[in-house]
């Protein structure tokens, strides 16, 4: 039977509250709705812009070179955070494309585990569904403590770097994460109706802090030769091979800042035209963000051949901050890091608001433990408020192992990477087997056409090696220091996770629910 034409399995209760903001509706978002039988209970405040904004600044490609290239830096240089990048785009690119055509047939806030529902065989229809929410959900609330603790160091980094006599101390970082979250809540609930109007100027800094950074620091800084920067593998990660080296120093570092476009994807409730407006966001943002990223890519490493020695081993904690005082001394350091963090500080904005809508959307198709109480919305703030105090306690609560090893958290920020690209990866995977079986798939406004099936094939390859890659350790001998402890964390959270399902999310979980029959079209029923 075609996934197409089942009726999902579960019939919400006739208490369900009417859906109060569909006149916000275009026609396009009617029938997406009613075709997937659905509730329009968010009010539709962005549009192309808007969301497109919000998604740009989310990824902060360009910002997160800086901050997230020490791995790469250790395992070939700039060699591998040139061509790693290069291969990490075009991935992007494809798997973006793949999950904009799901989006465009289903807009719905489910996203991964909504298509997975739609795509898989009738008899794994529900565990790889809720499997695949599981992870997904993972992987935001890991990226929304990401952004957090990124944001929050680098503070840190600026305090050791103007001042010699500050006594670092990790329950600082723990503090700041706090502080950030706490701005990020506050956005996120009771200034949420000026989240989406905010989001263009945030886009305008975006795009307008990239030359503000580039400029100085092209100008200022000693360079390396294009010898040492295109064609000079350093291994300094300990591996007996330079290609696992580069493949390590790829996943850890090149992926990381080109991850998060399936953004648009949980917030469709709320996008006007969504079936039009999701897929075409999930590609405009990997191309803007790739151009600019790239250019950064290649300034940094340029800028930071002269001194790589010295800015792996700075104090600061961040390499980027040690080529910023070479270039710029300490005033200038102190402005283009500021800047920096303003911009992580933003992008929590969209993890949050993203990590919110999926947990809000699973948890509305009973996914999760306590579903019920987290799947309301308040009425007057028209908001998933419970789903966001929930995913604001929790990288509160991730913070704390910042206290006892820094080690451990970065396990935790890898998290985002395989939580994320496993999530991408199975619809991707149910999609392409439909294609080449020449089952009948309903395409939305947007889709690949003939091409499909090679892009969908290619994504999956990309994802594959980037999520086997990402538990590596980024350094040989390991150490309870260098150990990638994401593995574990990891696996201990999809144990938990198979636990509850076996005992009573099985009962309870059986796909995405019908929250009003009669608006599901005949075709669907």
């Amino acid at each position: 039977m075609d996934p197409e034409k089942q009726a999902p399995a579960t019939i919400a209760a006739e208490t369900t509250p009417p859906p109060i903001h569909a006149a916000q509706n275009t026609p396009l978002d009617t029938t997406a709705m009613a075709s997937l039988g659905k509730l329009q209970q968010l009010p539709r405040n962005f549009s192309f812009w808007t969301i497109l904004g919000l998604t740009a600044s989310m990824m902060c490609t360009w910002e997160a070179v800086f901050f997230a290239n020490s791995t790469a830096m250790l395992n070939g240089g700039p060699v591998t955070l040139i061509y790693g990048f290069l291969l990490a785009w075009v991935g992007a690119l494809a798997t973006a494309a793949s999950l904009g055509e799901m989006g465009s047939i289903w807009p719905t806030s489910g996203g991964q585990y909504h298509w997975t529902a739609q795509l898989a065989p009738p008899g794994q229809k529900a565990f790889l569904s809720w499997f695949c929410g599981w992870i997904a959900t993972l992987g935001w609330i890991a990226n929304t403590a990401a952004g957090a603790f990124f944001a929050a160091t680098m503070i840190q980094g600026i305090l050791v770097q103007n001042n010699p006599d500050y006594g670092y101390q990790r329950w600082h970082g723990t503090l700041l994460i706090w502080a950030v979250m706490l701005i990020v809540f506050l956005v996120n609930s009771v200034g949420t109706k000026l989240l989406s109007i905010a989001e263009g100027f945030i886009l305008v800094l975006h795009l307008s802090a990239f030359l503000a950074v580039l400029v100085p620091l092209l100008y200022f800084s000693p360079k390396g030769s294009a010898r040492d920067v295109f064609a000079t593998f350093t291994n300094n990660g300990g591996w007996s091979s330079d290609g696992l080296s580069w493949f390590i120093g790829f996943s850890l570092s090149a992926n990381l800042p080109l991850i998060g476009y399936d953004g648009p994807a949980h917030l469709a409730e709320e996008i006007r035209n969504a079936s039009t407006v999701v897929p075409w966001c999930m590609i405009c943002t990997v191309l803007l963000n790739g151009v600019l990223g790239f250019a950064i890519v290649v300034a940094f490493s340029f800028c930071i051949v002269p001194t790589i020695e010295d800015a792996l081993t700075s104090p600061t904690g961040y390499d980027f901050i040690e080529v910023f005082y070479n270039a710029m001394g300490t005033a200038g350091t102190a402005g283009m890091t500021a800047v920096l963090i303003i911009l992580m500080w933003c992008a929590t904005f969209g993890f949050l608001a993203t990590a919110s809508r999926q947990t809000w959307a699973f948890a509305r198709d009973q996914g999760l433990p306590f579903s019920t109480y987290f799947a309301q919305v308040n009425e007057r703030l028209a908001l998933p408020l419970r789903a966001i105090v929930l995913c604001s306690i929790i990288p509160c609560l991730i913070g704390l192992i910042n206290i006892g090893s820094t080690a451990a958290f970065n396990a935790i920020v890898s998290l985002t990477e395989a939580g994320l690209y496993i999530s991408y990866l199975i619809p991707i995977i149910l999609i392409m087997i439909k294609k080449i079986k020449g089952e009948h798939i309903s395409y939305g406004p947007w889709s690949m056409g003939r091409y499909g099936v090679l892009v969908n094939g290619f994504s999956a390859v990309f994802l594959t090696i980037s999520v086997f890659f990402s538990f590596f350790p980024p350094a040989i001998p390991v150490t309870p220091v260098t150990m990638n402890w994401s593995i574990a964390v990891f696996g201990g959270f999809v144990i938990l996770g198979l636990i509850w399902y076996a005992v009573l999310g099985r009962r309870q979980y059986h796909g995405p629910i019908v929250e009003r029959p009669s608006l599901v079209t005949d075709e669907r029923k």
